[in-house]
């Protein structure tokens, strides 16, 4: 358990406040490529929030977010920008008074979307996100890599600015959600007491906590079911002399379970289980690059790895980045990186 989060900055919160200020203002809150329940919590919270204000609210990712996140509340209000033909999204974000980036400190994440939030040089921008990194190009930036997840760093926003009665029975989903998958259900790091405080809030609330898990982590398909048996049986390899293992899935292998998106979420995360692991990647193949994800445990820290190795980052357990060679050059690069990476390690 890590210390206390780092507190909001008081002079932070309160030009938050004047920023907002008057009602009616166009405002459009991203998040990044596949989006996960923590940028899709943090990004629907803050919406609920702005639209209660009076605002003109549009949120918006770059692409499709997995089934299994479609029960959240306002889902239909996300926009995808992958099926914006008509320009509408583009124009909202040419037309914005003030751009709100969760859950991401990277441009590079945001895909197409990143050329039109540059091309709006008359807009303010805001950052709220927990990701390592120093943020630059932002008005106000609320950047917490203590903080477990955005979506309990948007909560200590709300608090803040509007006090707890602004959260109600639908953005407590939300922001539970966001925290509970990002923390991997409560069992990664930066659990903290205040964490625990604010799902308590979140619970009375009204939130049903078995039903949010039952539909987050038990509402797969058998394509997925049988994927997963797939990975770990067939594709897995340890390489137990360096406490690492990895899973290789081409298109073609992916095609054979009618994947969809989200189906191969948490498969990286379950050679960790093995005794001697302390680091997991996963390689997922797409049209045009492979996909690449990382975990640990304890001291490994993958966001240097991810950095370093495949032009990449996140966080220090868990991390992310792309190849864009084949899949067997990916290997033998993890390979020849992994032997690399934990001779240096002290």
């Amino acid at each position: 358990m890590v210390e206390n989060p780092e507190k909001i900055s008081p002079d932070k919160l309160e030009a938050f406040r004047k920023m907002l200020l008057p009602a009616g203002q166009r405002i459009v809150v991203v998040s990044h490529t596949n989006p996960d329940g923590d940028a899709i919590g943090a990004a629907l919270a803050c919406r609920r929030l702005l639209t209660g204000m009076g605002h003109e609210v549009c949120a918006v990712v770059p692409n499709y977010f997995p089934s299994f996140l479609a029960w959240m509340p306002d889902i239909e209000q996300l926009q995808i920008a992958k099926g914006d033909s008509d320009g509408k999204i583009v124009a909202a974000i040419q037309a914005a008074d003030i751009i709100i980036c969760v859950d991401f400190n990277q441009i590079e994440r945001l895909e197409q979307l990143g050329e039109a939030i540059a091309a709006n040089t008359h807009a303010r921008r805001v950052l709220i996100d927990h990701h390592p990194g120093s943020p630059v190009g932002y008005d106000l930036a609320f950047s917490s890599p203590a903080s477990s997840s955005t979506s309990y760093l948007i909560f200590k926003i709300i608090e803040a600015i509007a006090g707890s009665d602004a959260v109600d029975a639908a953005m407590a989903e939300l922001l539970y959600v966001g925290m509970m998958t990002d923390t991997g259900n409560f069992s990664f790091g930066n659990l903290t007491p205040e964490l625990f405080r604010a799902v308590a809030v979140l619970l009375e609330k009204g939130i049903d906590i078995p039903a949010i898990n039952a539909q987050v982590y038990n509402d797969f398909s058998e394509g997925r079911m049988r994927l997963l048996g797939y990975a770990l049986s067939q594709k897995m390899e340890v390489m137990k002399s360096y406490g690492a293992a990895f899973i290789c899935l081409k298109e073609n292998e992916l095609r054979r379970f009618n994947f969809q998106i989200g189906d191969s979420e948490g498969f990286v995360n379950y050679p960790l289980s093995i005794r001697e692991i302390k680091m997991s990647a996963m390689f997922l193949q797409t049209r045009h690059f492979i996909r690449v994800s990382l975990r640990s445990r304890g001291e490994v820290d993958v966001n240097l790895f991810a950095r370093r190795y495949f032009a990449g980052g996140g966080h220090r357990n868990a991390s992310g980045g792309k190849s864009f060679t084949t899949m067997e050059e990916t290997a033998d690069r993890f390979r020849a990186a992994v032997a690399e990476f934990m001779k240096s390690e002290p």
